[in-house]
């Protein structure tokens, strides 16, 4: 592993943890040239998820493009950095044990506010204001309601909750 600083070849694991559902390593590292300390994941490499676009293009699945969507929703927010890589690891590990191998982008966006309306009601709010696209004011205010009032019966997430 080359260090992030000086890029050394040598550096020495210091600390190791594995996920609560083992599916990812986390090592601590030190480097034996300049003393910086890092960490890096290890999970296994299965086969591709390609998600299936609004207008049908198909792309790979990015896990780097679901932590950067997480973390601007999470932005100013009291929300741990290990908090946003477990949740794009439940998110990645769930569309993994799908059927097939393609996901339309609306499962990994309702996939994605489900989480963050536990993890956070504000990062849930921001996350879903660009998910959705709110139309107006009215579509917006609706939203929040649903935040602000989850035990209503009705429709959340566009599904009917029971």
């Amino acid at each position: 592993m080359r260090c992030p600083y000086c890029s050394a070849l040598t550096t020495k694991v210091i600390d190791k943890r594995d996920s609560e559902d083992r599916t990812v390593t986390r090592r601590r590292r030190r480097c034996s040239a300049c003393g910086g300390r890092f960490t890096t994941y290890e999970r296994s490499e299965v086969a591709d998820v390609m998600v299936v676009k609004k207008d049908g293009r198909r792309e790979l699945f990015s896990r780097q493009k679901l932590r950067s969507g997480v973390m601007k929703a999470c932005a100013k927010r009291p929300v741990s950095a290990e908090a946003i890589e477990q949740l794009v690891n439940e998110v990645e590990a769930e569309l993994r044990r799908s059927e097939g191998s393609e996901v339309s982008n609306q499962l990994v966006g309702e996939l994605v506010m489900d989480k963050l309306r536990v993890l956070d009601n504000v990062a849930y709010i921001r996350f879903a204001s660009v998910y959705r696209a709110f139309a107006d004011l009215s579509s917006f205010q609706d939203e929040i309601q649903r935040v602000l009032n989850p035990d209503r019966v009705g429709t959340v997430s566009g599904r009917t909750s029971s």
